[in-house]
């Protein structure tokens, strides 16, 4: 018997693991397309404004697409839905430099590979990691998760950046998308079905329809979408516009890839961070103070001496509660509303995120374009930061309840 949950326990770790290593893939390569802002407007000759018009728009279907998906993973299972995201990522990043024109760029970059990308994202994977839990792991298993796509951020930001200085952006894009394709064969990891009591319990409760009425009335959950926005908002205008402020302080390019490794790495440390103390802790409070410190670390970046070093730790700051909001907010959503429907309630406050995302992505574009500067947009920031902080406050919550992930 003890042998047998041994195994169970090490099937739901590789499981655990092979989305995190997905999530770093897919996430990775999306998290830098801010990089190739500046290379790709001098080549075409766009304009900022209009190249981040189209990542805007892949803010937006990135996110729109998730609880799409995670309809549809109901129906056809995981695992083939996942294969579809990260071939459509890829083929949106191979056509991205042959299109010439803003509304080439907004069906390659900001529809096609933003799909894949969403696909292959956070509600999918947690999702069908969910189902395969006891509800007093998921959070910490959302937060290993979670801490993937931070990994891949740091991965992927050096060599993006080594590869635009090296060989161009546009043979530095097809590169990443190459790299891609190694997330394939695990999401065949995913094809097995959950363990039969786990399943079980899964299955019963409302259908998707009657789900979402519950959900729709329930004053939390749009109180986790109004935080998820400005997580939305916050990460867009700094992963698409970050490199122009670099820029803009008359730093190095290089600076840039460092600042976004940096955010990346730190924020592995969030995540996991974040992921244990959601077992212990009572989530809203979690969530109050990722968004709380948020605002403080802009308000100190905006007194500081713009230099290298105050930029990385800026980064290091920002890269701890990066996407740290993730867990406790999956983690919220499973406690309301069970995992049955998680992919495709949570993918809805993912929505909520690009929402906040495509505005953060597109608004940066215009307040560069038109003042040349982004004093304004880091007001905003900070005042939608301090805002999320509040609104997290009242959402309901049981207290937490730990049982670590081992076979006894």
């Amino acid at each position: 018997m003890n042998e047998r949950k041994a195994d169970d326990v090490g099937r739901l770790w590789l499981v655990t693991i092979s989305a995190a290593v997905i999530l770093a893939i897919t996430q990775g390569a999306r998290q830098t397309t801010g990089m190739y802002v500046s290379p790709m407007n001098t080549d075409t000759g766009l304009g900022i404004a209009n190249i981040a018009f189209a990542m805007a728009v892949g803010q937006f279907v990135w996110g729109a697409v998730q609880p799409v998906a995670g309809a549809l993973a109901g129906r056809w299972g995981y695992a083939p839905v996942l294969a579809i995201g990260v071939l459509l990522m890829v083929f949106g990043s191979v056509i991205t430099p042959l299109m010439k024109s803003t509304l080439g760029l907004v069906i390659a970059l900001g529809v096609i590979q933003a799909a894949g990308a969403g696909i292959g994202s956070f509600s999918l994977l947690m999702g069908a990691v969910a189902n395969r839990l006891p509800a007093d792991r998921r959070a910490f298993a959302s937060g290993v998760i979670n801490a993937g796509s931070s990994l891949g951020q740091f991965i992927f930001a050096p060599i993006t950046a080594g590869l635009i200085a090296w060989v161009g952006w546009v043979t530095s894009l097809w590169t990443v998308a190459a790299i891609a394709l190694i997330a394939l064969p695990l999401v065949w990891l995913l094809r097995d079905p959950p363990d039969r009591g786990t399943a079980a319990s899964a299955a019963e409760g409302p259908g998707l329809r009657e789900q979402l009425s519950i959900a729709a009335a329930d004053k939390s959950y749009w109180l986790l979408h109004a935080g998820f926005f400005t997580c939305g908002f916050h990460i867009a205008f700094l992963v698409t516009h970050l490199p122009s402020e670099v820029q803009l302080c008359g730093l190095s390019p290089a600076v840039s890839g460092n600042a976004l490794a940096i955010i990346g790495l730190f924020n592995i440390a969030g995540s996991l961070l974040i992921g244990w103390m959601a077992t212990r802790w009572r989530m809203r409070v979690l969530l109050f103070w990722l968004y709380a410190s948020r605002a403080l670390a802009i308000v100190l970046y905006l007194l500081a001496p713009k230099t290298a070093e105050t930029l990385y730790i800026f980064s290091a700051v920002i890269g701890l509660t990066w996407l740290a909001t993730v867990p406790p907010t999956a983690g919220l959503v499973s406690k309301l509303f069970g995992v049955k429907h998680l992919a495709t309630l949570f993918g809805l406050t993912l929505l909520s995120h690009q929402i906040g995302g495509f505005l953060g992505a597109w608004l940066g574009g215009l307040a560069i374009e038109s003042s040349g500067s982004y004093q304004w947009m880091w007001y905003a920031d900070t005042a939608l930061a301090l805002l999320a902080a509040i609104l997290s406050l009242p959402v309901r919550e049981a207290a937490p309840r730990f049982r670590p992930l081992t076979a006894s």
